[in-house]
């Protein structure tokens, strides 16, 4: 699988809510960044998405806008814009903000090695 075929079932497999469909994805020293805190480790980043799958539980995530700045045998990144969309209290919420990714080939798979999600500059 390429790097870009990762992030796209990343993409889809994060909307079903289940770190462990996730796990072939992510290095085990992988470090994700987001607007709450910096999360090091496989066991700090399931937390962090199953805090966020238990508040927003309709939570629907989304990429666009995808740029790939490199692409080598070992490494590439890509900087997105990220979408989402929930129901809370009856009420639709939406949001995003500005993403980058980075995967680094492990043992020939691709794997995601750090992410870092923020709000747009105001």
């Amino acid at each position: 699988m390429r790097a870009e075929d990762v992030l796209s079932r990343y993409e889809a497999l994060i909307n079903r809510h289940d770190f462990d469909v996730l796990l072939p994805l992510i290095s085990e020293e992988a470090i994700f960044w987001f607007n709450d805190g910096s999360h090091s480790g496989l066991a700090e980043i399931r937390k962090a998405f199953e805090e966020t799958w238990r508040k927003f539980p309709l939570e629907r995530y989304w990429l666009e806008d995808r740029c790939w700045l490199a692409m080598g045998e070992g490494a590439a990144g890509c900087i997105y814009r990220f979408c989402w969309q929930t129901t809370r209290d009856g009420r639709v919420l939406s949001g995003g903000g500005r993403g980058t990714t980075l995967l680094r080939a492990e043992a020939g798979t691709w794997r995601i090695v750090h992410e870092h999600l923020s709000q747009f500059p105001k």
